[in-house]
C-alpha cells in the first residue's frame, strides 16, 4: 500500500506535507488579478468625432475588463493639413466647412455633444499639433496622457475650441496639472514628431486605416481588429475570444461620486451607459447617488452634463 506522506514534516526544507517543486525559500505571488496576456491598441485622433462618440462605451469597457489587458493609445494622424486638394472625397470633404455637418450628425446620433461651428469660425489646421502634445505628455507623464486627450476633446467637440492653437493647448495642459507652456514648446521639437511617426508606423503594421479602431492581440500575436465605434458587447465578446480558457468576469463599477471625482466632467449619455440607465432616469439617479449641493448640472446642445462643485 502506498504511504500517504501528507503529514510528514521535512527537517531540511521546513515543509509539512508534500513539497513538490516548491523548494524555493521565498516566492512572490499575486492573487488579486489575472496575468495580463492581451495587448489592446486603441487607434484614435484628437479630432475624430466617432472616437468622441465611443467615449461612454470605451470607458465602461476599460473599467470593467481592463484587468485582462494592457492598453496602448496610438495617434492615427487624421489630418496633417488642409491643401488645395480634397482631404476626403469619398465623404464629400473638400475643406474645413464640409466637416461641420458631418460632426453634427455624429453628435446627434451618439448624444455626445458636438458643436462643429469651429470649422466655420476658426478651423483646426492639423490634428498632428495636439497629437504631438499628447506624445510629449505620454512620454513624460503617461498617467496624464489620456486625461489630456479627454480635456482636449471636451474643449473641441462640446465647447468649440480650436485645439490646434497654442493658447488653447497651453490652457488644457495646465488643467491637467502640468506646465502648459513648457509642454507645448517641447511638442514643437523634432523628437515629438519622431514619436508621433512611430505611432503612425505601428498603426500601419496593425493594418488600421480608419478611426476609432481597437486591436486586441494575444501572446501568439493573433488577435481581433474592431473598426468603428461599437457596443460594449462587441468588445467584451472579442476579448473572450482571445481568452477561451477562462470565463472573463467584469469588475464591479465604481460609484458615481468616485467616478465624477476621477473624470471631473461627464455628459448624461456617459452616465447612462456606465450604469445602464435610461435617459428618463438620469435626474432621479443623480439625486439618489450624489449628495445635494455637491454637483452642478448644466446643459449644452440639448444634453446635460455634471461637474462636482
Amino acid at each position: 500500500m502506498e504511504r500517504n506522506n501528507n503529514m510528514v514534516c521535512d527537517m531540511e526544507t521546513g515543509i509539512c506535507g508534500p513539497a513538490g517543486d516548491d523548494l524555493g525559500t521565498m516566492e512572490f505571488i499575486d492573487l488579486s488579478a489575472p496575468k495580463k496576456t492581451i495587448d489592446l491598441y486603441y487607434v484614435t485622433d484628437p479630432i475624430c468625432s466617432h472616437c468622441w462618440a465611443l467615449e461612454p462605451v470605451l470607458r465602461k469597457f476599460v473599467h470593467q475588463y481592463g484587468h485582462y489587458f494592457n492598453m496602448h493609445t496610438l495617434m492615427g494622424g487624421l489630418l496633417e493639413k488642409w491643401g488645395d486638394d480634397p482631404v476626403d472625397t469619398a465623404n464629400g470633404i473638400s475643406g474645413p466647412s464640409d466637416v461641420a455637418g458631418h460632426w453634427r450628425e455624429v453628435g446627434e446620433h451618439s448624444r455626445m455633444p458636438i458643436d462643429g461651428t469651429v470649422w466655420y469660425d476658426n478651423p483646426i489646421s492639423s490634428s498632428f499639433i495636439p497629437s504631438r502634445v499628447y506624445k510629449v505628455i505620454q512620454g513624460n507623464h503617461p498617467e496624464l496622457a489620456n486625461t489630456f486627450l479627454r480635456r482636449a476633446r471636451e474643449e473641441l467637440f462640446a465647447f468649440n475650441k480650436n485645439i490646434a492653437q497654442d493658447d488653447v493647448l497651453i490652457d488644457i495642459v495646465n488643467q491637467v496639472g502640468l506646465d502648459g507652456e513648457a509642454i507645448v514648446k517641447q511638442s514643437k521639437l523634432p523628437e515629438a514628431d519622431t514619436k508621433l511617426h512611430e505611432d503612425f508606423q505601428l498603426v500601419r503594421q496593425l493594418g488600421v486605416r480608419g478611426f476609432p479602431t481597437i486591436v486586441m492581440m494575444n501572446e501568439e500575436q493573433k488577435g481581433v481588429r474592431i473598426v468603428g465605434a461599437r457596443t460594449l458587447e462587441d468588445y467584451s465578446n472579442a476579448l473572450q475570444q482571445l481568452l477561451p480558457a477562462e470565463k472573463i468576469k467584469p469588475k464591479q463599477l465604481s460609484g458615481l461620486e468616485q467616478l465624477i471625482q476621477q473624470e471631473k466632467l461627464l455628459f448624461s449619455r456617459e452616465i447612462e451607459e456606465y450604469y445602464s440607465i435610461e435617459k428618463s432616469e438620469f435626474d432621479v439617479f443623480l439625486q439618489k447617488k450624489l449628495p445635494q449641493d455637491t454637483y452642478t448640472v448644466s446643459e449644452i446642445l440639448g444634453e446635460k452634463y455634471i461637474q462636482l462643485t
